[in-house]
Parts: C-alpha cells; sequence; structure tokens
C-alpha cells in the first residue's frame, strides 16, 4: 500500500499553536486558518476569541431524571464547569446515559444494565477523542456508570479526576432500595402486610443519591478514590450536601492543574493503585462487582489483573466496616464520622496500602493521608484491627467442577462457610424468583440460576429480586444461590456469582440437574457437584446451545464481543 501523503495545507497561528502539555490535544481541533470552521462552531456554543488559548476541559455528566442517583447531577456539573473556567480552562459539558438497576432488576430490561457500562465507556472515549479535550471531568452516581467512566478515563489517558455524585440519605426507619426488595419476599411469606409493604415503598427513597449502603454505587465510588482518580473523601459525601458541590468545584481546579502539569491517568492506575482499591474495598465490605469492574479498569489501563489477585489481596486484608447490607450502618452514617479517609490512614499505617502511589491531587496517597484524623471514640461503624467483622475478605474467589474459570462468592461468614444442598435449576431469573414467592423453596436448597451470563443472558443480570426474596422469607443462610449471572451490591446470604464458563458457553453450570449435590466451601474456595466426570460427559454430549435472546441492536452486538466474566465481561479483549 502506496504512503499516505502528508498535508501540505500550513497551519498558521491563527489563533496561535500552543504546543504546551496542557493544550497538547485542542490545539489540534482550533489552532490556525485550516481549524477556521472547528472554532466557528465553537464559538455558536460560547467560546470567545480568548478561549482557543486555554486547557479545553470536557465535562462527561451522567445526568438523568429517571433515576434519583443521577436526578441531581445538572448541578454539580455545572459547579465543576465553572471552577474550570475560573482556573483558566474552558469547560464544555456534555452528556452520555445511565441505566437505573434499581428500577431495571428483576425484568428484561436488567439485561441492558452492564451493556451500559461498555456504552458509557464507549461515549465519552468518542466525543473526548472527536472533540480534542485536553482534559475531562467525569461525574458519575450509579453503579455502572461510575467504572464506564473510568475505563474511558482510562482509555483516553488525558488529565482527568472522576467525581462521585454521592450517597443518598437514608428513608424512614433507616429504610433503603434494599428494604423495598427484601419486602417484597416478606410480603409474599406472609410477614408483611401489603399495606406496610407500600409504607416501605413509599418511604425508603427520600430523594437524590445513590443506593445508600456499601452496595455498588458507594463500593465503586470508594475503589476510585483508592486508585487516586478522585479527590480525597469524594467517595464519602451526601448527593445533597454543601461538600458534593465543594468536591466539584475542587475536582474542576484540579483537572486544569493536571492538564497543566501533564499528569496522566497511566500514572496513576497503576498495578499498586489496583491492590489499593482492593483493598479499601475489601475493609469496606464492598459489592462483588468491585471485581468484575476492576478488572475491566485494569483491563482498559493496560495494567495486569486477575481474580486470583483478589483472593492474594483478601488473604491479608481484614472486612472492618460493618455496612449494609450484612452490617448495620448506611453510607451516611460512614459519611458522618469522617468517611473513608480514616479508614485509608489505618490501613496505610497498618502497611496494607502503598502510600507512595500517585494521584489526582498531584499528590502521592500517603501525602493525601498525613493530616487525617482519627474515627472519633466509641464508635462501632469501623471496627479496629483487634475486632474485625471478619478476619480475612469477604470476597471470595471460587474454583471447582463447576466453575473451572472461576467464580465469585460473598462470603461474610455470617451465613457460615460451606453449604451443602440439592440443586433446585432454573433457566433464567422469571422462574427461581417465582417458585421463591411462591414457598417451592426450602432450606437446603440450592438454587441454581443459568444462561444470565454475559453471553447468555446476554449481559449478566443481577439477582437482587431472588436473593432479596429468599432473605426477606427469613431464609438467608439456610438457602444457597449460584448463578453465571452476577449480584447487586445489596445482595446478601449464601451467594455464588460470576460462575465461568457460563452456561450459554456449555460451562458445567448448564449440565446440572434437580437433585444434584452441590457444595460449596470458602475455606478451601471450592464450588463442586458431587456427579461423576462420566456423567458430566454424557450430559455434555447431549447438550445443545440455546437460541440467542437477540439477534438485533446493542444486546446482539455485546453477546457477540463480550469476554468472561473471569476477565471483567469486557467487550474489546483480543
Amino acid at each position: 500500500m502506496a504512503a499516505r501523503k502528508q498535508s501540505t495545507v500550513k497551519k498558521t497561528a491563527t489563533p496561535g499553536k500552543d504546543k504546551s502539555s496542557a493544550r497538547r490535544y485542542s490545539s489540534e481541533v482550533v489552532d490556525g486558518n485550516a481549524q477556521a470552521p472547528s472554532r466557528a462552531m465553537l464559538r455558536a456554543v460560547g467560546y470567545k476569541d480568548a478561549d482557543f488559548r486555554k486547557p479545553a476541559i470536557g465535562i462527561a455528566s451522567t445526568w438523568s431524571n429517571l433515576t434519583p442517583c443521577n436526578m441531581h447531577i445538572d448541578k454539580l456539573a455545572r459547579a465543576a464547569a465553572d471552577a474550570v473556567d475560573q482556573s483558566g480552562g474552558k469547560s464544555t459539558t456534555f452528556g452520555t446515559i445511565t441505566v437505573s438497576d434499581g428500577i431495571s432488576n428483576g425484568t428484561p430490561g436488567m439485561r441492558y444494565s452492564l451493556v451500559s457500562r461498555e456504552v458509557i465507556a464507549d461515549s465519552i472515549e468518542a466525543v473526548a477523542g472527536a472533540q480534542g479535550f485536553d482534559g475531562i471531568v467525569a461525574i458519575g452516581g450509579c453503579d455502572k456508570n461510575m467504572p464506564g467512566c473510568v475505563m474511558a478515563l482510562a482509555r483516553l489517558n488525558r488529565p482527568a479526576v472522576f467525581v462521585y455524585g454521592g450517597t443518598i440519605r437514608p428513608g424512614k426507619k433507616r429504610r433503603d432500595i434494599i428494604s423495598v426488595f427484601e419486602a417484597v419476599g416478606a410480603q409474599a411469606a406472609g410477614k408483611i402486610s401489603e399495606r406496610e409493604l407500600k409504607d416501605i415503598e413509599r418511604t425508603a427513597i427520600p430523594g437524590p443519591g445513590s443506593c445508600g449502603g456499601m452496595y455498588t454505587a458507594n463500593t465503586m465510588a470508594s475503589a476510585i478514590e483508592a486508585l487516586g482518580m478522585s479527590l480525597p473523601n469524594s467517595s464519602a459525601q451526601e448527593a445533597v450536601s454543601r461538600h458534593k458541590l465543594q468536591d466539584c468545584r475542587n475536582a474542576g481546579k484540579a483537572v486544569v492543574k493536571l492538564a497543566k502539569a501533564g499528569i496522566l491517568p497511566s500514572q496513576i492506575l497503576t498495578r499498586k493503585a489496583f491492590e489499593n482499591a482492593i483493598t479499601v474495598a475489601i475493609a469496606l465490605g464492598g459489592s462483588t462487582n468491585l471485581i468484575l469492574h476492576l478488572l475491566a479498569i485494569a483491563h482498559s489501563a493496560n495494567v495486569p489483573l486477575e481474580l486470583d489477585d483478589f483472593t492474594a489481596v483478601g488473604k491479608r486484608v481484614p472486612v472492618l466496616a460493618d455496612l449494609r447490607p450484612s452490617g448495620k450502618y448506611a453510607m451516611s452514617e460512614l459519611v458522618a464520622i469522617g468517611g473513608i479517609q480514616p479508614l485509608m490512614k489505618m490501613l496505610l499505617d497498618r502497611g496494607l496500602l502503598h502510600g507512595d502511589c500517585l494521584t489526582v491531587t498531584g499528590k502521592t496517597l500517603a501525602q493525601n493521608l498525613k493530616s487525617v484524623k482519627p474515627y472519633p471514640k466509641g464508635q462501632d461503624i469501623v471496627h479496629a484491627f483487634n475486632n474485625p467483622v471478619k478476619p480475612e475478605s469477604h470476597l471470595v474467589v471460587l474454583y471447582g467442577n463447576i466453575a473451572a474459570e472461576g467464580s465469585v462468592a460473598k462470603i461474610t461468614g455470617k451465613e457460615g462457610l460451606k453449604f451443602t444442598g440439592s440443586a433446585r435449576v432454573f433457566d433464567g431469573e422469571e422462574l427461581a424468583l417465582q417458585a421463591i414467592l411462591d414457598g417451592k423453596i426450602v432450606a437446603g436448597d440450592v438454587v441454581v440460576i443459568r444462561f444470565e451470563g454475559p453471553k447468555g443472558g446476554p449481559g449478566m443480570r443481577e439477582m437482587l429480586s431472588p436473593t432479596s426474596a429468599i432473605a426477606g422469607q427469613g431464609l438467608a443462610g439456610q438457602v444457597a444461590l449460584i448463578t453465571d449471572g452476577r449480584f447487586s451490591g445489596g445482595s446478601r446470604g449464601f451467594v455464588v456469582g460470576h460462575i465461568a464458563p457460563e452456561a450459554a458457553v456449555g460451562g458445567t453450570i448448564g449440565l446440572i440437574e434437580d437433585g444434584d449435590k452441590i457444595t460449596i466451601d470458602a475455606t478451601t474456595r471450592e464450588i463442586n457437584l458431587d456427579v461423576t466426570a462420566g456423567t458430566l460427559e454424557q450430559r455434555r454430549r447431549q447438550w445443545t446451545a440455546p437460541e440467542p435472546y437477540a439477534v438485533r441492536g446493542v444486546l446482539a452486538k455485546y453477546a457477540k464481543s463480550v469476554s468472561s466474566a473471569s476477565f471483567g465481561a469486557v467487550t474489546d479483549r483480543d
């Protein structure tokens, strides 16, 4: 193929070719006579002559009024944009999508949830790349738009700060969205009336902010802060608060400084930084989705990370925070005693964090934590190291003949560390949920929900409705649930997800039959089916792949390109 000729069009100094690192990308879009059309378009959206000489900063807003998690983010985006403009940059705000897990859970719409993570990452990358932004502030407030934002920032590798939209305040009687999900199971079991269910429904969500326990949103916000990609305590602020508005202003100032200093996400998102994120999330008792999302972010950042790394870190890190869903307290109560910074200081002083990691402050993690004060005396939300909630990680990676590529369990120890029971097999979430609500699941059962994996779902739906129904009926710990799907951060009980290989590609979970004995052992980190190899081989020969759920559109494209959950369910893996 012939070499492509270089353009002979000379770019003159109108308004001025700036080769400084602060304008590395925008200068290609707005400098020189040849880019007069670009400048003409930008003048219509508010650019003045002086703005073309400033670092161009994109404000990626996940605002939407379809969910309380994101309904306030337009205001936060404006605060960040104003701070960028006041700090010598030129802001441009643009939007991306969000999908509400709390609304779509238990429905076919939940198939789009994990898919949305990829759409969000792709859209932010596309806009920032096309527009020539020199830096980005990304603001996320729900489960998938947070990792989606950081995946994009990692791919772009331009100066960037992530801002968390903040946690919701508790509802009446300290209720939250999980209270509603569990109330559905309680009502089906006759433990509460329909009137009581309606009261819980009406009072659980008082306003803006992400779900209020250490569920996926708060877990990912904390992990991203520990990664160094958000400012100190960005993860531990209420959505409706002056602190959150100031966090956005600070982020706007910080991204301009990062652009001028040439500090990139690749300098922050190191292997050590990912170990810090795992450590902090474990200490907080975080969501199983942490594993799926950190694997995906690491992939975007070209940092080697695999399932076994979570085991290695988890062996030395205890669970210290007594937070919902398995614990007592809400995120807003942790915010009230100082957020996660004192916990990070505890972990650093214990030698469990890498203090030399660079962060978006331009300082190291250790420097950021130097003046942090300890939690107030008498608080019992965050335990001391000599009195942990659990002496090692609650996130347990299991292997065995059911999960040759691995699986992820959330085992706090409150339900025990080993479970053996009889399989109750369901091809899809809806059938399982109906059986649970109808009282057909009893103590000693292992509920098997399959064909819900990344390809088979497609989209790896969360099994929050089934796990909440089991808990609401008082069967948590007496019934196990395993799936090639995944779990909400609000799920609790003896649950194992992310089973790989998944059923749709011929994984063993697709060969399980009713009555088979299954053993889950958190101590040996195994999940096994008590069936002979010969029997499994015979079943495998008789197995046929199911018809795809979708043959057109985003779900079909996702199913064709998505990787195993053990690799983060990413869509751009070789």
